[in-house]
């Protein structure tokens, strides 16, 4: 008798809680909204200034877009070394659409650079599969040839004179042109941005320019995306990279646009170690073939071409 009084009145409590559990929902407000915490979830690796590498700085000490003569001997050490594992180890990008990222409807990577790596591992195997590739930031670009971590590096690496210091480039096989992304709803005048804060990844060469160019305080991130997330958060005012990335971002996030004139010309090359030049050979053996028999073109419509419209391939300029 008295078990069954205690289960009466357990039961009893539980129906009285349901029921106002059901009365309270009931009666809700469903315009009520909850607002989240007023706190600033940053991407890891903001530096907030920016360091600005030395490398960025100014240095007219050569010719940088004469890189070495064309050829396919295949004899240098460092190719018998890549033909002997069997593929070619390339660093890349996988962040930035339309250049080196990776489809999420297939699983593989695609994108201008990424085509372009791939073409000369078919020089290299016959197969343009015949490649593995290692995501990389800007800043990990030449530690990562200088250790012969990967054998080239194809991720929008612009050639200067400081970098040829410590890398040997490739020919020109894009130009491309810093300008800057903001807000759709932001002024079109890039000198509006002076003494705002200006995202770019660090290690690149468009920090200098966001300070002196622009008139900006340069804040560095890891990668690209990282400084997209910023100007989504409106912890900086823009971005500013070359013109071909930005594109790529802009058309993945409506509510931004690129604004202005260039105010730099960036030549990518493919780099590789400053020691590899028979490897580095083989490569403009590879992108003179991609410029005369239309492959360049071809990789340029199925990529960059429907967002920045028609281009040609740079003509190659070469030592003496």
């Amino acid at each position: 008798m008295k078990t069954t009084t205690v289960t009466r009145t357990i039961r009893l409590a539980i129906t009285t809680v349901v029921v106002a559990v059901l009365a309270g929902c009931a009666a809700a407000d469903p315009r009520h909204t909850v607002e989240p915490p007023d706190i600033d979830f940053l991407p890891q690796g903001v530096t907030d200034p920016a360091e600005i590498p030395e490398a960025t700085t100014v240095d007219d000490s050569c010719d940088p877009l004469a890189s070495f003569r064309p050829s396919d001997d295949t004899d240098s050490p460092e190719i018998q070394h890549i033909l002997a594992r069997g593929r070619l180890i390339v660093g890349v990008d996988q962040t930035s659409y339309l250049l080196g990222y990776r489809d999420p409807l297939t699983g593989e990577m695609d994108g201008f650079d990424i085509r372009i790596a791939r073409e000369i591992a078919f020089d290299l195997f016959g197969d343009r599969d015949a490649i593995q590739f290692k995501a990389m930031s800007s800043a990990e670009r030449e530690p990562a040839l200088e250790d012969e971590d990967v054998d080239l590096v194809v991720r929008t690496m612009t050639i200067n004179c400081a970098r040829w210091k410590n890398v040997a480039f490739s020919t020109e096989y894009y130009r491309a042109g810093q300008k800057v992304l903001v807000p759709v709803t932001a002024s079109d005048d890039p000198a509006d941005l002076a003494g705002q804060k200006v995202c770019s990844a660090e290690g690149s060469t468009s920090l200098l320019r966001i300070e002196q160019e622009l008139g900006a305080i340069p804040v560095s991130v890891r990668d690209w995306s990282d400084c997209m997330i910023l100007v989504q958060q409106g912890y900086v005012a823009g971005m500013s990279t070359d013109d071909v990335i930005l594109a790529g971002m802009a058309a993945q996030d409506p509510n931004t646009k690129v604004i202005g004139e260039r105010i730099s010309e960036e030549p990518y090359g493919v780099a590789a170690n400053l020691e590899h030049t028979g490897l580095v050979a083989f490569v403009n053996a590879t992108l003179d073939r991609i410029r005369d028999d239309g492959t360049w073109e071809e990789i340029y419509a199925g990529t960059l071409g429907p967002i920045l419209g028609e281009a040609t391939p740079p003509d190659p300029q070469y030592r003496d």
